[in-house]
């Protein structure tokens, strides 16, 4: 590179890091996280007007949206990439997929153990799902307090995971709690505390982990009726019991009840229900006066459920088809865009221009970027998957061109890669080994990979074969 080249290069990122600083040099902003389970791109307003979620749509004006946001394709591994920065192939085993099992060995470096010692308080209130056994629980992971349940999902009023090891889940601190507060929802629970969180007197930023059990299964949205689970009407089978009165049911505008499927209705009702208590949280940081102060990021932690064979936790209905159709093949657990491909937006009033921005970006972007946002002087000595999205979202740079990628079960039986408009997919226990073992499809022309070119571009396939195999040695064999 040539003296007057490397002058150049070195004043653009003098420039940029001098736009980042100014814009959190006067107050380092506390962050909220919120991420919901389950929900599909179309599960929400801004992506579907069948839905109604005001108080997301709201934001989403607000914010920088994300439509090319990729996560990992189940809970516990994007989890795992949102909290290290890393796919979870890095760390192999219980990474990736569900599991009670703990993914990451102790003193992993993460989002919460960064921002603590950079000087944030840090809190957690929802679905920790990074190991259920209390002695690798959020506390042990960053959190200087958590609320919730270890487990996954859990019955909405009884807060109990699965029969068996660690049905009772629900704790305060890692210590589990007596009658783990039986007989509220979980969402309305969740929000509380993060409602009691902010409103604390905060002597420094504060960091604020929200991740919902809401709209995972069982959906069971009682309203003013806790001490009966939901159920459909024995009089009438289309309809829910009790459901024109209850709340979550009946939106001001209609849009649920014009909703002819009683399960699609549900989800509705669940999605309703997510959205009024985030908007709680949005409204307690206008009530304090820290909203100017505070950058929210939200996420699904992957695709739609679909169908839900029932019976797997209290209370836990059967449900086929249920979720909002999908404009992209695959849902939950799936490495197809329709398990990994989900909304995502950044909201910071006055720092953040709204806009929409079509850059893929992932997950494992966050903590890479929240660390420049934080000013963390100390960094992990890690080798980040992730990249600074700090340039995109303040002066609207977007981050080199580079390659995503996806990986999910143990062992793993379905991988992906993107690069570009190109992605290369393929399922089955059997590691690819040549260009020829992929699938390969052009997403801008064809979102819903419906059209295998691979055979019509033999060369894009070998070089997206060749980014595979680096990403596959770095990952724990």
């Amino acid at each position: 590179m040539s003296l007057r080249a490397l002058v150049i290069v070195s004043a653009c990122l003098f420039f940029h890091s001098a736009a980042v600083l100014a814009a959190t040099a006067d107050q380092r902003p506390n962050i909220v996280v919120i991420i919901s389970d389950d929900q599909g791109w179309a599960d929400i307003g801004y992506n579907n007007p069948r839905v109604y979620s005001p108080h997301l749509d709201q934001l989403a004006a607000e914010s920088v949206v994300f439509t090319e946001h990729y996560v990992m394709p189940q809970c516990t591994p994007t989890r795992v990439a949102l909290m290290t920065g890393r796919y979870p192939g890095r760390f192999g085993g219980p990474a990736l997929a569900a599991s009670n099992a703990p993914p990451l060995p102790h003193g992993t470096p993460t989002i919460a153990s960064m921002l603590q010692a950079a000087g944030y308080t840090t809190s957690m209130a929802g679905k920790w799902h990074l190991g259920s056994d209390p002695a690798f629980g959020p506390n042990v992971f960053g959190f200087d307090s958590s609320y919730g349940s270890l487990a996954g999902a859990v019955g909405m009023y009884d807060h109990r995971y699965r029969t068996g090891e660690f049905e009772h889940t629900w704790h305060r601190d890692q210590a589990l709690i007596a009658g783990a507060e039986n007989g509220r929802h979980a969402t309305e629970l969740v929000t509380d505390e993060a409602v009691r969180v902010i409103e604390q007197d905060h002597q420094q930023p504060f960091f604020l982990y929200v991740p919902f059990h809401s709209v995972h299964t069982p959906l069971d949205e009682r309203g003013q009726f806790p001490g009966r689970p939901t159920q459909l009407d024995p009089d009438n089978p289309a309809r829910w019991l009790n459901e024109s009165e209850i709340r979550w049911f009946n939106d001001p505008e209609g849009k649920i009840q014009s909703e002819h499927d009683p399960e699609k209705r549900l989800l509705l009702a669940a999605v309703y229900h997510l959205d009024h208590a985030i908007g709680r949280i949005v409204q307690a940081l206008d009530d304090t006066g820290l909203r100017k102060d505070t950058l929210i990021l939200f996420s699904s932690d992957n695709g739609p459920q679909g169908s839900w064979a029932g019976s797997a936790y209290p209370d836990d209905l059967k449900l086929t088809d249920f979720n909002q159709p999908l404009p992209f093949r695959g849902k939950k657990v799936d490495v197809w865009e329709g398990g990994i491909h989900v909304p995502g937006f950044a909201n910071w009033p006055g720092r953040l221009q709204p806009r929409e921005d079509a850059t893929p970006v992932h997950i494992v972007d966050w903590f890479p970027t929240l660390t420049t946002i934080a000013q963390a002087s100390e960094t992990p000595e890690v080798e980040w998957d992730g990249v600074d999205l700090s340039p995109l979202l303040f002066d609207n740079t977007p981050p080199a061109k580079r390659d995503l990628y996806w990986t999910w079960s143990s062992p793993v039986n379905r991988w992906a890669l993107r690069y570009g408009d190109w992605k290369i997919v393929t399922y089955g226990r059997r590691v690819p080994q040549a260009a020829s073992d992929w699938q390969l499809f052009n997403l801008q022309a064809d979102p819903d990979e419906s059209d295998n070119v691979a055979e019509a571009h033999p060369g894009v396939c070998q070089e997206l074969h060749d980014l595979f195999v680096q990403q596959r040695k770095k990952d724990r064999q």
